[in-house]
């Protein structure tokens, strides 16, 4: 799979069937966290939820892939600061053949790859071990910065969450980023107003947070997180740009839990677990949504 470039004048737009296939691999991620978090008995459904559109729109549309072949040089990359949503990625490596999808199956377990954060050095596919938040863009912008002395074509991608913005870590990198004109640089946070401990504003608030972005001198845009074509259309667009000198910042507006009800109210289930008979319960409503 690779990115769509369309022509100038053509729009970015995704197709209706397009739209649908994305549709139905968000639906996929949030079905696959609840199971692989049977599995582990306590995980971090609500923070995946709340990425599902934007993880399927990277991973099945907007980013340069080749199934099957993780050590692609000139794949586009991906580094995530909320590395506990890092359940709602491996079912989509799995997907991709990236592993055995049999991995799945021993989620967390001893001996298993996968763990509750993710670790690069034993999952394939995976482009940084994170864990400790505030260090995703850091990395990002080393992998960007590679570009210059290797010579490989790759687009670098970065989700961190908008509790991450708290850290000072973030905006010298932001900077840094900036002065060196980091163009194949995308930045996406996860604005779904919640943290471990709360409200992400009741904390530290972090607005104007576009204001604050655009003055570090990053190019600026905000779209709704859960709205899939809107999401593709902007990242095709982003990803397509090979003019931009500026690192992009995207801005998703989200709802953490998006698709259970429940944990969209309830910021306990930043981390937590579901007995089988609620477990049901949220997998009906997630599917029912996509009726």
């Amino acid at each position: 799979m690779s990115s769509r470039s369309p022509a100038p004048g053509n729009s970015y737009r995704p197709d209706a069937e397009t739209i649908e296939k994305l549709r139905d691999r968000a639906e996929f991620i949030r079905l696959e966290t609840i199971r692989l978090i049977e599995i582990a008995k306590v995980g971090h459904y609500s923070s995946v939820f709340s990425a599902a559109e934007v993880f399927s729109a990277l991973y099945y549309d907007v980013m340069k892939l080749r199934k099957g072949e993780p050590d692609w040089d000139e794949r586009d990359r991906f580094t995530i600061g909320k590395g506990h949503a890092a359940v709602g990625l491996f079912p989509i490596y799995a997907d991709l053949d990236f592993f055995p999808k049999e991995w799945l199956d021993d989620y967390t377990r001893l001996g298993s790859p996968l763990g509750d954060h993710p670790d690069m050095t034993k999952v394939p596919g995976v482009d940084f071990s994170s864990g400790s938040i505030g260090h995703a863009l850091s990395n990002a912008i080393g992998i960007t910065l590679a570009q210059r002395w290797t010579g490989k074509s790759y687009s670098v991608f970065c989700m961190m969450g908008d509790g991450e913005m708290q850290e000072g870590q973030v905006w010298e990198a932001a900077l840094f980023a900036a002065q060196n004109k980091l163009g194949s640089l995308i930045g996406i946070v996860d604005r779904n107003g919640f943290q471990l401990d709360g409200k992400v504003d009741d904390i530290m608030g972090i607005e104007p947070l576009d204001e604050k972005w655009r003055a570090f001198g990053w190019e600026v845009h905000t779209v709704d997180g859960h709205d899939i074509a809107s999401v593709t259309e902007l990242l095709r667009r982003l990803r397509a740009d090979d003019t931009r000198t500026k690192p992009a910042m995207v801005i998703s507006k989200t709802r953490k839990g998006k698709g259970v009800s429940y944990m969209e109210t309830e910021p306990g289930w930043h981390l937590g677990y579901l007995d089988p008979a609620d477990a049901e319960k949220a997998v009906a409503e997630i599917k029912a949504q996509g009726n």
